[in-house]
């Protein structure tokens, strides 16, 4: 069986660097940015499985993206796990556009993989 790709998107490296190590110790491949930009680019050349981003990044908002990806052909199927130390269900929703799951931070390691799986037997 062919390994897995996740893209995380997360501004704070020491919780991409946490999310990273968790994921490859579960044996996917993951691709890692800590900003929006080249973000479609991005995730067309990798394909991703699940995409795990973060709301609030120094270039963007999470939501922006979030609507340009389920706004696309191409991608509009990807699954999106948002996360965000600002919890609340409104932060997750753009022009009716949501994300497939939410998480806040900070998170329990074992519900984060929960959602990730989840999401990939969608």
């Amino acid at each position: 069986m062919a390994k897995k790709n996740i893209l995380v998107i997360e501004d704070n490296h020491a919780i991409l660097d946490v999310i990273t190590l968790i994921l490859e110790s579960e044996a996917f491949n993951v691709d890692g940015l800590n900003k929006g930009a080249d973000f479609i680019n991005h995730v067309l050349k990798l394909n991703p499985d699940v995409i795990i981003m973060d709301i609030m990044l120094p270039d963007t908002d999470g939501r922006e993206l979030l609507k340009e990806l389920k706004n696309a052909e191409a991608t509009k199927d990807i699954p999106v796990l948002m996360i965000s130390a600002r919890y609340n269900a409104s932060n997750y929703s753009l022009d009716g556009i949501e994300a497939d799951d939410f998480m806040a931070k900070p998170f329990n390691i074992d519900e984060l993989m929960d959602k990730i799986y989840a999401l990939l037997k969608k």
